[in-house]
């Protein structure tokens, strides 16, 4: 393709250059990069914890096993201390793991809840709303290592 210019040079020809022009999109990239580069520290969530150090107990101090709930794929609960479990039900429930506790202000003390992979999340979420209801507030959640 060419082009004839008219004026005082006379009949000269200029071609056509069909190259792309990288340039802008060189510029365009780099101030995205730099934008990106900007944006991104401020986009990550910290949240500052200040953890108490880890202390051995004391030589003689008694170490007490934690009352766990066990939840099976079939959607039997177990109840207890250690290796020694009970049976229950979702409607006895609060009573046997308050016996597991000793009796007493069970409702102050921590109870673990350990599920099974498989068990839904609604009978997961119905044995921590029974016990929410029943005043137990300090529940954890125990997970095995997937080796």
């Amino acid at each position: 393709m060419g082009a004839k210019l008219s004026g005082p040079s006379g009949g000269k020809t200029i071609s056509q250059n069909a190259d792309i022009n990288v340039t802008p999109f060189v510029d365009i990239m780099l101030v995205l990069l730099i934008i990106f580069m900007v944006a991104a520290p401020l986009a990550t969530v910290s949240i500052r914890l200040d953890l108490p150090p880890a202390t051995p107990p004391e030589p003689g101090q008694e170490i007490v096993e934690p009352v766990v709930i066990n939840i099976q794929e079939s959607g039997q609960l177990y109840v207890g201390v250690g290796d020694v479990l009970t049976e229950t039900d979702i409607t006895r429930l609060p009573v046997d793991a308050c016996a597991a506790l000793g009796g007493g202000a069970c409702q102050e003390e921590r109870v673990f809840i350990r599920a099974d992979a498989e068990v839904a999340y609604n009978e997961f979420m119905t044995v921590m709303n029974t016990l929410q209801q029943n005043g137990f507030l300090k529940v954890g959640l125990m997970n095995e290592d997937i080796m």
